[in-house]
């Protein structure tokens, strides 16, 4: 049983994440922000998940939100790119989104960053729509 995403899945040290963050591209919506550089040499991708005290007060908020978004990602897996390092930075909004909307605003994130193609944002309306 594959729980969440797999270590070899994760970006760990401190120097790796601050190369993604220093040397990446980003973009954002309202609610996440994702740093990405490509790695042309990896057999799969690799994520960092950083969500600040900012966004949750409490650890239980923001251990939930890690949930909802290695959720997401364990969805998403097939159709993301395997040669990128990305992170995923939680912004405030993100304590706000149960799990449909967080994925429905990392997908958003994802075709915005080039990582998933448009015809993605059709895919996670379930006639619900804020």
């Amino acid at each position: 049983m594959d729980m969440g995403v797999r270590k070899s899945y994760r970006i760990k040290k401190e120097d790796e994440f601050q190369d993604v963050f220093d040397h990446g591209q980003s973009v954002a919506n309202r609610n996440f922000v994702i740093y990405h550089i490509a790695r042309p040499d990896a057999k799969h991708y690799r994520v960092g998940i950083s969500v600040g005290k900012k966004v949750g007060h409490f650890a239980v908020t923001r251990n939930q939100i890690k949930r909802y978004i290695r959720q997401t990602l364990l969805e998403l897996k097939g159709q993301l790119p395997d040669q990128v390092d990305f992170l995923i930075i939680a912004r405030k909004g993100a304590a706000e989104l149960d799990m449909a909307g967080t994925k429905q605003n990392l997908i958003h994130a994802f075709v915005l960053a080039g990582m998933l193609p448009p015809s993605a944002l059709g895919s996670t309306t379930h006639s619900s729509s804020k």
